[in-house]
């Protein structure tokens, strides 16, 4: 750990130590300083150590906020949704939950799913052998007017 993030945890080690099961929230960063990998054959899996290289710690009035960051940038990462039979994009319970109605929540998850479908589109189409270029034209115009649909609200009418 550098200094920096040992003078940041500094005043929380005793609480952390006097309470059992206590919980602080953190914001940090590491550094690979090491990597290991097997030869092969071997058993063991790969491995990197890291160095904890930055860290501060929320006082009680922020940690609201710090929560909020950390809900947001799951939110970001797993949202998913499916097509209607109209080819608008509905967003999964999981992510509506995650979402808490909050509007620029929504526009995220939305436009995560959105993208994740027309990039999932897109690699099947990379997949699929032998097509024209007329077949390949007509196939970047469905991703194409996809995205638009996704930039304007709705997922467009391509397959699913």
């Amino acid at each position: 750990m550098s200094a920096s993030a040992q003078e940041a945890l500094e005043p929380h080690i005793r609480p952390v130590y006097s309470t059992p099961a206590a919980r602080r929230l953190f914001v940090g960063e590491f550094a690979a300083i090491e990597r290991v990998e097997p030869a092969p054959g071997s058993e063991k899996e790969p491995s990197v150590r890291v160095r904890i290289v930055a860290l501060e710690l929320p006082n009680e009035s922020q940690e609201g906020y710090v929560r909020e960051a950390l809900r947001f940038l799951h939110l970001q990462r797993t949202a998913r949704g499916t097509l209607d039979d109209d080819g608008q994009l509905e967003l999964d319970e999981d992510t509506l939950r995650l979402t808490g109605g909050q509007l620029a929540y929504l526009e995220t998850a939305r436009l995560r799913a959105a993208l994740g479908h027309w990039a999932s589109y897109a690699r099947r189409v990379l997949h699929t052998s032998n097509l024209t270029v007329s077949e390949v034209m007509h196939e970047m115009k469905t991703v194409a007017d996809g995205l638009t649909a996704g930039l304007d609200g709705a997922l467009g009418e391509g397959d699913d």
